[in-house]
């Protein structure tokens, strides 16, 4: 799941992403959120400790969208992780 802002992808040519998997997880939240309503094909989990760059090149198309408080949960959990 791609977190940084379009800008910021243009001008790198690379994204700040975290991982998504359809195994459930056992570890909770701040570690991991369980994804409702993303439009995705399978359950999914965000792994929110698992924070990456990417290039732009490895991205495939979108395949669903999260909601604004989704996200914002999202980002807690990182400041959490990181004592921000």
């Amino acid at each position: 799941m791609v977190l940084s802002e379009d800008v910021f992808n243009e001008n790198s040519g690379t994204v700040i992403a975290v991982t998504i998997t359809s195994q459930p997880q056992r570890a909770g939240f701040p570690l991991t959120y369980e994804l409702v309503g993303s439009g995705l094909p399978k359950p999914s989990w965000v792994k929110i400790s698992q924070i990456r760059t990417l290039s732009v090149e490895r991205i495939g198309r979108k395949i669903g969208k999260v909601r604004a408080e989704e996200l914002d949960i999202i980002i807690e959990g990182l400041k959490e992780i990181l004592g921000a």
